[in-house]
């Protein structure tokens, strides 16, 4: 137990970390990179559209030129993986005894449940492409 224990507090700890704000401490110019401002602006510039929907740039370098159509198979995978762990997680809980015991948790299953968060990314990037002619 106590290693579960160590990797939550990891974990917390890990997440908190995000939400620290940012040192208020200034470098010399001389060890900024000039290059870094212009990383910045050209980041913002990439993720700032106008208009009902985004370019397709902003599903990163391989969903940008997936087809609308290959995505949206992709999102019924992922849909179908999660209904089915769900499913088959359903029918282990009705075992006598797997409740008590926790035989019906399966790794498999718990990780076909990530095919829901999946499934939606993959509808919303479908959209996307589906909107700018892809």
């Amino acid at each position: 137990m106590s290693k579960l224990s160590f990797f939550v507090v990891a974990l917390v700890v890990a997440m908190a970390q995000a939400f620290v704000p940012v040192s208020q401490i200034r470098t010399p110019a001389t060890f900024v990179a000039k290059e870094t401002s212009a990383f910045a602006l050209n980041m913002a510039e990439d993720t700032y559209w106008e208009g009902e929907y985004p370019p397709s740039k902003v599903l990163g370098p391989i969903m940008s030129k997936m087809p609308s159509g290959l995505l949206g198979m992709l999102s019924l995978v992922f849909l179908g993986g999660c209904a089915y762990s769900i499913a088959m997680s359903n029918v282990l809980v009705q075992v006598p005894g797997a409740v008590e015991n926790g035989s019906w948790v399966k790794w498999y299953y718990v990780a076909g449940s990530f095919g829901g968060p999946l499934a939606w990314g993959t509808h919303v990037a479908a959209w996307i492409q589906r909107k700018n002619g892809m």
